[in-house]
């Protein structure tokens, strides 16, 4: 057996961890120990001084040269990434389409849920929407407005949670964040289901496989942002434009009409008017307007995503918001009008949307053009949370509240870990549901009113610390709206309380809770590198590596040039194991060894058993007891196939060794990747 003699030298410090494993880079942050926590928490303890410096040399060579021509290099680099960044980014009436989905779809059920309330007072009752819908839109003019100057004050998005964080505190902005996430969760659960919903009513033979149809629209949706927020928005411009378009033409033409053109649809139906008139009281007058606000939901999703819109981003977005809020203002007064116009009353099995298109259009194609467009729309409303959500995500990772992973961003400028959670965890509630619409309704809205009102207290305060021309009618403004939405959410979550909101107002705690736990796992992290803090300066150690072989390959000889550069001492080990079939494989590496000698001794790691991974990871752990002023490196040769498929004919010994190594021990590992490469008569 040769033997191991004793390490002696210094180390010249180009030691490296390359794990196989290791995680992205966190997101980039202004500085501060909270980012650095995520660099712990990621690579911290891999990091080499190898990846440190890796203009080292080379980078003077090139100072030699034309400084000139260095700076016009760069300078083009600078404008080509610019220009390439640009073309992943929204423009206004792009993100008019990528980010109002849910707000325009909101349009197919915002009148109906203030007609169903107050069809309780009979006819009477149905008299109260217009002015209902009236103090909706007001209250939209109110958000729009205020969302314009939270665009302004905070471009780099976030909405009620970037306001809260500013003025009502961290806890407070904690539960503004968790309402967002809760609700754009929900957003793309009900716009799926409610979709689907529409083409089961179409197509009553769907109606079983509801459920597997949602899942397939939400992959497709998926699918689509995966590949970027602009190709999400150039794919549903088209049926965004034929809604509002269909919507407005359908508007127009009812108010051109002395009365309605048709009523196939509701006829044979049963009314669900109240059988006797009662009294319009205060109480059931709130309860419509904040059955009816349900049609404000994702007006602040346009806030939370100034990121993605192109250079000058705030202006863009603010003119979106805009856009928005007069879109869907006009369209909810309209169809308003249109059901006082037509009397229209709630009828069961069909929508009020699809009877005031009867009595507008007609029952003919332009009638199946707007159920189309809404069925359509309501499917892929579910896009402006795929919008939204993962820029949101992206800011708590940055303040330390969910891992960094979901702060990075893929080429195409998307938060692809936040698109691809935001999509498991509505599959989840897709399959809870079974598809059904009705069981999700009532969870859904309670979130948004909570991050609207806090949102609305932020820039009062906001505006009193500000004190610019004008301040006071801007924070009178803004009290009015705070005031308006924080009834709204306690109206809508006792209405709702029994028929599911318990479980927001139990989700939303346990979320604000999560939140708390990543980021003290982060501080915890920061106080344990010490970041913040100077560290001292670096100096040499000595130096092991340590190379696990198995037999003599090409391999094994990159594996030892690789160790003798990087370390002073360096030690070939392998498993041995006692078993009869095992001793000739042994002995025929040890005598091939001997003949090739190349100055590195073999040390031979006898094994009772079959593992080969703990014997390294032993002999690891009694030369860092006995030398522990050594760095011991843990350089582990693997062959990288040309395909991806033959992956599958390894043996993974390399990953058994390395876990081992990382479970046990706290020595650096290396993992050598030798290419192989492509044999054009063999494939």
């Amino acid at each position: 057996m040769s033997m191991v003699s004793r390490p002696d030298g210094r180390t010249d410090g180009r030691t490296e961890d390359l794990p196989d494993d290791r995680p992205e880079e966190p997101p980039d942050t202004a500085g501060g120990s909270g980012h650095g926590a995520g660099h712990g928490s990621g690579q911290g303890p891999h990091h080499g001084s190898g990846h440190g410096r890796p203009g080292h040399g080379s980078g003077d060579t090139t100072v030699h040269g034309s400084a000139g021509a260095t700076a016009s290099a760069s300078a083009s680099t600078s404008a080509s990434a610019s220009a390439s960044d640009a073309r992943h980014r929204l423009t206004a009436l792009q993100g008019l389409a990528a980010l109002s989905l849910d707000a325009m779809a909101s349009v197919a059920y915002g009148p109906e849920s203030i007609v169903l309330v107050l069809a309780a007072a009979g006819g009477y009752g149905l008299g109260f929407t217009l002015p209902v819908t009236l103090a909706i839109a007001a209250l939209l003019a109110v958000l729009v407005a205020s969302y314009r100057q939270v665009i302004a004050a905070y471009p780099d998005g976030g909405g009620s949670y970037a306001v809260a964080r500013t003025h009502l505190g961290r806890r407070t902005a904690l539960v503004a964040a968790a309402s967002l996430v809760l609700d754009y969760v929900l957003n793309v659960a009900v716009s799926v289901t409610a979709g689907v919903a529409a083409l089961t009513s179409a197509f009553p033979a769907l109606y079983d496989d509801r459920a597997g149809i949602c899942l397939a629209v939400l992959l497709l949706i998926t699918a689509i942002n995966l590949r970027g927020i602009v190709d999400s928005a150039k794919a549903f411009l088209l049926p965004t434009a034929v809604f509002i378009g269909a919507v407005l033409t359908m508007i127009v033409v009812g108010l051109l009409r002395d009365g309605p053109a048709s009523t196939v649809t509701a006829d044979g139906h049963g009314s669900a008017l109240a059988p006797h008139a009662t009294a319009v009281g205060a109480l059931l007058l709130l309860k419509a307007f904040a059955s009816g606000c349900s049609a404000l939901t994702g007006v602040e999703a346009v806030a939370n995503a100034v990121p993605s819109f192109r250079a000058p981003a705030a202006r863009r977005a603010q003119r979106t918001e805009v856009a928005l809020g007069a879109l869907l203002g006009v369209m909810l007064i309209g169809l308003s009008v249109l059901i006082g116009r037509f009397h229209l009353q709630p009828v069961e099995g069909v929508t009020v949307l699809a009877q005031l298109a009867d009595a507008s259009l007609g029952h003919n194609a332009a009638f199946y053009v707007v159920q189309f467009a809404t069925m359509v729309l309501l499917a892929l409303a579910a896009n402006t949370s795929f919008g939204g959500l993962p820029v949101l995500m992206g800011l708590l990772a940055r303040d330390n509240y969910l891992p960094h992973v979901f702060g990075l961003k893929a080429d195409r400028q998307v938060h692809r870990h936040g698109v691809l959670a935001l999509a498991a965890v509505a599959a989840v509630l897709l399959v809870f549901s079974g598809g059904d619409v009705n069981t999700l309704v009532p969870l859904f809205a309670i979130g948004v009113f909570v991050g609207f009102t806090l949102c609305q207290v932020g820039m009062v305060r906001h505006w009193r610390l500000d004190r610019s021309p004008g301040w006071r009618g801007k924070a009178l403004l803004n009290g009015c709206g705070a005031l308006l939405t924080g009834v709204s959410a306690v109206v809508v979550t006792a209405t709702k309380f029994t028929e599911g909101a318990w479980l927001i107002v139990l989700a939303l705690p346990l979320l604000v809770l999560l939140f708390e736990a990543v980021h003290r796992a982060y501080t915890r992290i920061g106080a344990r590198l010490g970041l913040g803090r100077v560290p001292d300066p670096p100096h040499r150690a000595r130096s092991l590596v340590i190379v696990p072989v198995s037999h003599l390959s090409l391999l094994t000889y990159e594996a030892l040039n690789a160790a003798v550069s990087l370390g002073d001492e360096v030690v070939a080990v392998t498993v041995t194991h006692g078993a009869p079939e095992d001793r000739p494989a042994a002995e025929a590496l040890r005598r091939d060894w001997e003949l090739w000698n190349p100055g590195v001794e073999l040390l031979e790691l006898p094994s009772t058993t079959r593992s080969i991974g703990r014997p390294v990871a032993a002999y690891v752990t009694g030369l860092t007891a006995r030398r522990p002023g050594t760095r011991i490196t843990v350089l582990i040769p693997e062959a990288e196939p040309a395909h991806l498929w033959q992956r599958l004919l390894q043996n993974q010994r390399g990953a058994v060794v390395a876990h081992a190594v990382r479970r046990d021990t706290d020595a650096v590992i290396c993992r050598l990747r030798f290419r192989l490469e492509t044999d054009a008569r063999m494939w």
